[in-house]
């Protein structure tokens, strides 16, 4: 691997490995950013899987490189405008719940939070299941 084409996949690592981070937070922008960051990185994938420059896709160039796919450049313009949608999309939801709820921390669901303290006391009192190793021999 040359090492332009080793420093682009270390940068698709950073951009994925920030960009889960950053989703799993809690607060609405940083899911945005985390959004943003992963479709950099889908895109620098998308390019990478092109390979290297070839000559322009025209018939009777005369050059005796080979010719440059344009499907993943194609690709890489669709994921733009994608994640463009999307990034608005989500801007627009956190917008609205800053404007609603005054921060732009994802609350917890109580209900959620009721099955869990169900499921939490269900486990403290069932008794203990013992294991004894000497069934498994029989």
């Amino acid at each position: 691997m040359t090492g332009p084409a080793l420093v682009l996949v270390l940068t698709v690592a950073v951009l994925f490995a920030a960009g889960f981070d950053l989703l799993m937070q809690r607060s609405l922008i940083r899911v945005v950013v985390g959004f943003m960051l992963l479709g950099h990185g889908a895109n620098l994938v998308l390019l990478l899987a092109g390979g290297a420059a070839g000559a322009p896709p025209l018939l009777g160039g005369g050059s005796e490189r080979t010719m440059a796919d344009p499907l993943p450049q194609a690709m890489a313009l669709t994921a733009i405008v994608i994640t463009f949608g999307v990034t608005a999309f989500l801007l627009a939801l956190a917008y609205r719940s800053r404007r609603l709820l005054g921060e732009d921390e994802v609350q917890d669901d109580v209900e959620d939070r009721r099955i869990c303290a169900e499921r939490r006391r269900e486990s403290w009192d069932a008794p203990p299941e013992r294991h004894d190793p000497l069934e498994e021999d029989e």
